[in-house]
């Protein structure tokens, strides 16, 4: 078995709050997070798949494919948006890392697995250079 990733990078705002909570709650809870006038973060996003390289080309799957595909339906989603108000997927969802990788993975497991020697098997997302979250599909 072969684990393939490739990185992307996207920059993103949001805020993690609560309307049902009192601001005194959203910020004992959520820290800076719950900033009223947003925060914004770095993003490094990886994407690892895993399979068995084809025979006629030795790939698990083309690398060319899946940047493309992770920057149309992902990036080009995500970058320079509010995550809480922009993206389409993220609304009504609270706008952590943790839903955001598991959005992520939502998005492209369909794309990818449709390969017959090739599945997505983790999305690994930095919201930080200290702070990152892994989704295997769970």
């Amino acid at each position: 078995m072969i684990y393939l990733t490739r990185k992307e990078h996207f920059n993103a705002a949001h805020k993690l709050w609560r309307p049902d909570w009192s601001a005194e709650k959203n910020e004992e809870v959520f820290g800076k997070c719950a900033n009223a006038n947003w925060h914004g973060h770095n993003f490094d996003l990886y994407v690892t798949v895993k399979g068995t390289p084809d025979p006629d080309t030795g790939f698990v799957i083309d690398l060319k494919f899946l940047s493309k595909l992770i920057k149309e339906k992902v990036v080009e989603e995500l970058d320079h948006k509010n995550l809480n108000m922009d993206v389409p997927f993220m609304l009504g969802k609270m706008a952590s890392t943790e839903n955001l990788a598991m959005e992520i993975w939502k998005i492209l497991a369909p794309e990818i697995n449709v390969f017959p020697n090739c599945k997505l098997y983790k999305i690994k997302l930095y919201e930080t250079e200290r702070n990152f979250v892994e989704y295997l599909g769970e």
